[in-house]
């Protein structure tokens, strides 16, 4: 089977829900002619015309608003924000417009629109196309996280967000874009349901994103010396969040280590704390650490791999746990 990376993943999916589904549309910042910043977009505009691959201004709260009313009319919107840096633009239409709308009119309209967006450090882009602001996101109510860590996942997910009878924000980690490949598997991964990918029992390690790779590598630096069995769990969804998986691991394991891109203040990282200490506060065995990124505006190129959360640093943090 041919192995593909994760630009190239989300371009399939998109082409085969435009295919099966005439009501699906992309538009956005250069995702038509010129096939998006990153290529993703890539052919959509040749095959499906302009009609459904529009070219908009430069303007996220046009975009957004536009879409809204597109979803609620009863098409499938798949926006483009082209950096996350600059979907704040937008925050208006979002938070008091599409999250609102199926409550706003008791149920009479859905708006079935996703906003995807590149976000994340570690490729030497400038600041506002380097952070991880999910945790502004998750706690919009009546809007939906996802954040996916591999081609496949991110194929997977990319159609259920598109399916979904709500707004989804489908942040994709431009770090991961094209750093592997692989073949492209077509699991059960479902919008809030975390992804068990490896069971163990000597403790839980979450993440979700780009650092899910850092995380899986930490875990490979640490079984080079020592025998450890961790319970590895990808996230994959920031809100709906996956408290029952947490939570059944952490109970079985008595210890965790969260791992998240983001700045550490009031991320998703303290809300998985707060879950477990709400839930299995009595099952732990050592407190629960987090590695996270620092609570300061993103650094340019030279001091980008001090700020990022590295392999050592999360090594250090499971080693630590595991030795309390």
């Amino acid at each position: 089977m041919a192995k593909i990376n994760m630009v190239q993943a989300l371009n399939l999916s998109l082409h085969e829900a435009m295919e099966k589904d005439d009501s699906v549309l992309v538009m956005g910042e250069d995702v038509g002619v010129n096939g998006g910043v990153f290529r993703v977009t890539d052919g959509l505009y040749d095959k499906f015309g302009r009609d459904r691959v529009i070219d908009s201004p430069i303007a996220e709260s046009g975009i957004l608003g536009t879409a809204i009313g597109m979803a609620i009319a009863g098409l499938k919107p798949v926006i483009e924000m082209q950096f996350s840096g600059f979907s704040y633009e937008m925050m208006h239409q979002m938070e008091g417009n599409a999250s609102r709308m199926r409550t706003r009119s008791r149920g009479q309209f859905s708006v079935p629109l996703v906003v995807r967006m590149p976000y994340g450090g570690g490729v030497r882009a400038l600041e506002h196309h380097s952070e991880s602001k999910e945790a502004y996101y998750g706690h919009t109510a009546g809007v939906k996280v996802v954040m996916p860590s591999t081609p496949s996942n991110a194929g997977v997910l990319l159609k259920e967000a598109i399916d979904d009878p709500d707004p989804v924000i489908f942040m994709e980690p431009k770090r991961s874009y094209r750093s592997f490949k692989e073949p492209l598997v077509h699991g059960d991964f479902s919008i809030g349901k975390a992804e068990l990918l490896e069971a163990g029992e000597d403790i839980t390690v979450i993440s979700w994103g780009a650092m899910m790779r850092d995380t899986l590598k930490a875990c490979d630096m640490i079984r080079a010396d020592r025998e450890f069995k961790p319970e590895i769990i990808d996230l994959l969804t920031i809100s709906p969040m996956d408290v029952h998986t947490i939570i059944n691991s952490v109970k079985k394991t008595g210890r965790c280590v969260v791992i998240q891109e983001a700045q550490q203040s009031f991320g998703p990282a303290s809300e998985i704390i707060a879950v477990i200490n709400d839930e299995a506060l009595m099952y732990l065995e050592a407190p629960v650490r987090r590695v996270t990124m620092y609570d300061v505006v993103v650094p340019l190129f030279a001091r980008e791999q001090m700020y990022m959360p590295s392999k050592e640093k999360i090594v250090r943090a499971i080693r630590e746990t595991l030795e309390f």
